[in-house]
């Protein structure tokens, strides 16, 4: 039994969901999305709010049940509230600032980084520049983004130098000298 699976989507006002077959499209006041379901499942409307069945009890219906209810749930969210990761940089020097579609990175290499955002990706930065809001309507893209801007100059467990998730624990080490 899928407990998840189970649970019916609800779909706010202001949301479109477009049912074809096995593909989904789903429209709402921040963006579109769309995904095509696997053919073991079936995705039916009731009222407001979606529903994602499966066919039978094998092993794969079972793995794909949870998975494509919460794929369809977070595009929902995705046009009706969007998503947002926020990292910070500690550093002496350590900045970022964003023009146009890239954002640029110094952090302590002898070049600094220009990061093409990707399509649907916003990105702002506070008036320290220390603080980056990645947002998009797509949490994969916005997940896998700010990973990618993380791996720049992942934090370091001595001095805690380095690019983290704002609600990520850094766990320090002492140095040479903290050992007698």
């Amino acid at each position: 039994m899928s407990r998840i699976g189970n649970k019916p989507i609800p779909v706010p006002n202001g949301v479109e969901i477009t049912l074809s077959g096995q593909d989904i499209k789903v429209k709402g006041g921040k963006g579109t999305l769309s995904l095509s379901a696997h053919p073991l499942m079936n995705v039916k409307q009731e009222d407001n709010q979606l529903v994602v069945e499966r066919p039978d009890d094998s092993r794969k219906a079972k793995s794909l049940h949870g998975l494509t209810r919460t794929l369809i749930n977070n595009m929902v969210v995705g046009v009706s509230e969007g998503f947002k990761r926020e990292l910070d940089i500690k550093g002496v020097g350590y900045r970022a600032e964003v023009k146009g579609r890239v954002l640029n990175l110094t952090l302590g290499y002898s070049h600094p980084i220009a990061y093409d955002l990707p399509q649907g990706i916003d990105a702002a930065v506070d008036d320290k520049k220390t603080h980056i809001t990645i947002s998009g309507v797509d949490k994969q893209l916005v997940g896998s983004t700010a990973a990618k801007i993380r791996s720049f100059r992942k934090p370091e467990p001595y001095g805690g130098k380095g690019v983290r998730y704002s609600d990520e624990r850094i766990i320090r080490k002492e140095g040479k000298a903290g050992g007698k």
